[in-house]
C-alpha cells in the first residue's frame, strides 16, 4: 500500500467527486480510479458507494478515512521532525515573522550579525495570527518567532507559557490617511463623528491591541470597516487609494510619511505602542539556536 493511495482516498471523500479528486491529486481520472481500486482490493472491502450521486462511503469507508486521515497527519508531522533534524544539523535555525517585520525589521536586523546568518525566514507564516505563531513554535515548525508586542496589555496576548523572550525593540502603530491636496489628511481622527476604517484581522493582536487603546483615549469616531487584512501590507495599499484610514507601523510608513505621500491622521496620542519580541522555547536544545540567543544577551530581556 502506498501513502499517495490514503490521500487519494481523503480527496475522494472531500470531493465526492473522481473527476475533481483526480484533478486535485494531479492524476488522470484512469489512474486515480486504478488507484481507488487497488486501495480496496488491498483493505478487502468496498470502500466507496458508487451509486449514490454525489458519491458516499460506505460505513468501512468511514471508518478508515479515520485511519488514513490519522496515518497521513502523522507522516507529515515525522517528516517536519526529520526536516528539523536535518536543519538542525546544518545549523539553520527557522524564523516566523509577520511580512511587515521581514520586510522593514528582519534585514537590518540580521546585518548587525556575522555572515552567513543561520537564521532562515519561514514564509509560511506571514499570513498567520499571533496565535498561529506560538502553536507552531509549540509544534517545532519553526524555532524562533518574532512578533508584535502591545506595550499595554490588551487582553488578547496569546499564552506564552513554555516560551522565553527578548525585547528586540520598539515600534509605533501610526494612523494615517491619504492627503488632500493642501496637506491634510483626507480622513481625520480629530472632531470626527464617523470615519472609514481599514482594519486588522478581528482575532488578531494588533487589532485588539488598537481597540485597548482607543477604549483608554475615551471618546472617538465611529468606525466604519471596510476591510480587515492579516497584512499591513493590504491595508497600507488600501489606505494609500483614498478609501479610509489605517494604523500601520511606523517603520512601514516612515518614507511615505517622509514624502508625504501619506499623512498621519492624528497626533501622538493616536498613536499605538508596541514592541517587537523574539520568542523561543523554553526546552529547545538546538545548539545553533542557543549559540544565536547567547548573542542576543547585550538586548534587553522581555
Amino acid at each position: 500500500m502506498e501513502l499517495r493511495w490514503l490521500e487519494d482516498f481523503i480527496a475522494l471523500a472531500r470531493t465526492q467527486h473522481f473527476s475533481r479528486a483526480a484533478e486535485q491529486q494531479n492524476v488522470t481520472q484512469p489512474t486515480f480510479s486504478r488507484r481507488i481500486k487497488l486501495l480496496e482490493e488491498e483493505m478487502g472491502t468496498t470502500l466507496i458507494n458508487r451509486q449514490t450521486l454525489p458519491l458516499s462511503l460506505t460505513p468501512a469507508g468511514e471508518e478508515f478515512l479515520g485511519l488514513c486521515h490519522d496515518v497521513t497527519q502523522r507522516v507529515a508531522e515525522g517528516r517536519r521532525r526529520l526536516a528539523h533534524l536535518a536543519e538542525q544539523q546544518d545549523g539553520h535555525i527557522r524564523l516566523a515573522a509577520p511580512q511587515s517585520l521581514l520586510v522593514h525589521f528582519v534585514p537590518h536586523w540580521l546585518g548587525q550579525w556575522p555572515l552567513p546568518s543561520p537564521v532562515t525566514p519561514y514564509l509560511r507564516a506571514t499570513g498567520w495570527l499571533a496565535d498561529d505563531y506560538f502553536r507552531a513554535l509549540a509544534r517545532e515548525e519553526c524555532d524562533m518567532v518574532l512578533c508584535y508586542w502591545p506595550r499595554t496589555p490588551c487582553g488578547a496576548e496569546p499564552d506564552t507559557e513554555g516560551f522565553v523572550s527578548y525585547s528586540l525593540g520598539q515600534e509605533r502603530l501610526i494612523p494615517v490617511s491619504l492627503p488632500e491636496a493642501d496637506g491634510r489628511p483626507r480622513f481625520a481622527l480629530e472632531g470626527a463623528a464617523r470615519l472609514p476604517l481599514i482594519a486588522y484581522h478581528p482575532r488578531g493582536l494588533i487589532d485588539a491591541a488598537i481597540r485597548a487603546h482607543l477604549a483608554r483615549l475615551g471618546e472617538t469616531p465611529d468606525f466604519s470597516i471596510l476591510n480587515e487584512s492579516i497584512q499591513s501590507g493590504n491595508i497600507r495599499e488600501l489606505v494609500a487609494l483614498g478609501y479610509g484610514i489605517g494604523w500601520l507601523p511606523e517603520r512601514a510608513v516612515r518614507q511615505a510619511l517622509t514624502a508625504g505621500t501619506l499623512v498621519p491622521a492624528g497626533g501622538e496620542r493616536w498613536q499605538v505602542p508596541l514592541e517587537i519580541r523574539l520568542y523561543r522555547r523554553a526546552d529547545d536544545t538546538h545548539s545553533a539556536l542557543d549559540a544565536f540567543w547567547e548573542s542576543l544577551l547585550p538586548t534587553t530581556p522581555a
